[in-house]
């Protein structure tokens, strides 16, 4: 694959990214996360919800039943099963989830969404897409926001991840 500006040179393969490549790669990285830490604390004081179980509570809404294979949940949201299950404790203390042992399965746990988590999950839902609306679409033209969606799709694909 190459990359506009120099990334394949005369049919060799660059291992650095030229100057102008690391402003891009800079900015980028800067302004995702500075954008990610605004969400993430807009998140938390709207509404008491980390961004990570947002995550949760988001996959498990949209699961079928609710409900979903620990293993299942941690492939979807892309976390390790043993950082998933620290971070389910916590949610199960606060009963926004609740674990089970998998009735087909003797070592499979199901994880539930609470009538408590789906109702912090709606609550939270609110503030902050009116935050993502603010920060991020407001700030784009639709053809800049068009273009955000072509090339995430790009690096999602470069880097086999689902669409």
């Amino acid at each position: 694959m190459s990359i506009p500006g120099g990334a394949m040179a005369h049919g060799k393969r660059r291992e650095m990214p030229t100057r102008e490549e690391l402003r891009i790669w800079r900015n980028y990285i800067e302004t995702a996360e500075t954008l990610r830490a605004i969400l993430d604390g807009r998140l938390q004081s709207d509404s008491s919800l980390s961004s990570a179980d947002y995550r949760v509570l988001l996959a498990l809404s949209e699961a079928d039943r609710r409900t979903l294979r620990s293993s299942e949940l941690a492939e979807l949201i892309g976390w390790q099963r043993s950082r998933l299950s620290h971070h389910l404790g916590r949610m199960e203390k606060r009963r926004l989830v609740h674990r089970a042992p998998c009735p087909d399965d003797v070592h499979g746990i199901d994880v539930r969404l609470t009538d408590l988590g789906a109702e912090s999950f709606r609550t939270g839902s609110v503030p902050h897409l009116r935050d993502v609306h603010e920060l991020f679409v407001e700030a784009l033209s639709p053809e800049q926001l068009a273009r955000v969606d072509e090339f995430t799709t790009a690096l999602r694909r470069h880097l086999d991840l689902k669409p």
